[in-house]
C-alpha cells in the first residue's frame, strides 16, 4: 500500500542552491549531449521526495547514464510524468512525486518552471529557489544558474509544475543527506 509524503520544496531548494553551479559526483553530467536541465531539475526533486519510479520506459529514475528513465532528464517526458499525461497517467499512480500545472502568480519556491521556443519545442528545465517582490528567481544547469531572475530568459511558451506530494512504499529520510553530500559521508555540500 501507498503512503502520501508531503514534497519537501525546502530540500529540494536547499539541493538546487548547493549544485547549481557545480555537478553532484551520483550522477551523469548531459551538457554536452543535449543539455543537463531535466536531470538537475530530477535531482533537486529527488532531495524534496526521496522517491523514484522504476518502471520502465514510463517512470522517472536514474541508476546510471545509461539506465535511466527519459523522464529523467527529457524536457517533455518530466512533464508528462509528473502531470500523468495519457501515456503516462497509469505509471504517475504509482511510486514517485507527483504535479499539477500552475500559473506564474501561484508558483512557489521548490516548483519548477519550463520554457519553450518560437517553434513551440520545450527546451528547458528549472526549479524556482524564491519568489520575491512578485520577480521568480530560478536555479538550472546547461547555463549554470544560481538565483537567476526567470525574466532575464528569453522564450516564447512558459508552464509552471506545482508539486503536490510523493507517493511512497516507505519513508526514507536519509535520502536528502546522502544526495546533498554527493554520497561523500565526510562531505555536507559541494566544495566551490
Amino acid at each position: 500500500m501507498l503512503i502520501l509524503l508531503p514534497y519537501r520544496a525546502d530540500r529540494a531548494v536547499s539541493y538546487a542552491r548547493a549544485w547549481a553551479l557545480s555537478r553532484n559526483p551520483l550522477f551523469g553530467d548531459f551538457s554536452g549531449i543535449g543539455g543537463n536541465c531535466t536531470n538537475f531539475v530530477s535531482q533537486c526533486v529527488l532531495a524534496g521526495g526521496g522517491v523514484m519510479n522504476f518502471t520502465p520506459d514510463y517512470g522517472w529514475y536514474y541508476n546510471n547514464p545509461n539506465d535511466r528513465a527519459p523522464a529523467w532528464t527529457g524536457v517533455e517526458f518530466f512533464y508528462d510524468f509528473f502531470t500523468g499525461a495519457p501515456a503516462f497517467e497509469s505509471k504517475n499512480g504509482g511510486v514517485g512525486p507527483f504535479a499539477r500545472e500552475t500559473s506564474e502568480q501561484l508558483a512557489v519556491p521548490g516548483d519548477v518552471v519550463q520554457i519553450a521556443n518560437e517553434s513551440g519545442d520545450w527546451y528547458h528545465s528549472m526549479l524556482i529557489s524564491e519568489v520575491r517582490d512578485r520577480e521568480i528567481y530560478v536555479c538550472a544547469h546547461s547555463t549554470d544558474s544560481l538565483d537567476r531572475l526567470l525574466s532575464t530568459y528569453s522564450y516564447s511558451r512558459i508552464r509552471f509544475l506545482h508539486l503536490l506530494g510523493i507517493r511512497a512504499e516507505t519513508d526514507d529520510t536519509e535520502m536528502f543527506e546522502y544526495l546533498l553530500r554527493g554520497g561523500d559521508p565526510d562531505q555536507t555540500g559541494p566544495s566551490n
